[in-house]
């Protein structure tokens, strides 16, 4: 076991993003799109990890998705 626990920085990371998709959190996908982005995650990760927010959250979650895909694309560039 590492010291982070099981899963790594990078994984919790991407769940926390699609938490914040769904629970709506305009600040809260920035903040774990960009933590994301700095533990390793690839632009690939994200956005399979917006779809599933997605899928999981229904149409209000397509709006904040699309929020989470632009700071993918701002922050990852």
């Amino acid at each position: 076991m590492n010291r982070y626990g099981e899963l790594s920085i990078k994984y919790k990371e991407l769940m926390a993003t699609a938490i914040a998709i769904a629970s709506r959190c305009d600040g809260c996908i920035a903040a774990h799109v960009a933590a994301a982005l700095k533990a390793g995650a690839s632009k690939q990760e994200l956005v399979e990890t917006i779809d599933v927010a997605i899928l999981m959250g229904g149409g209000p979650a397509v709006i904040y998705g699309t929020q989470a895909l632009a700071a993918v694309d701002e922050l990852a560039s």
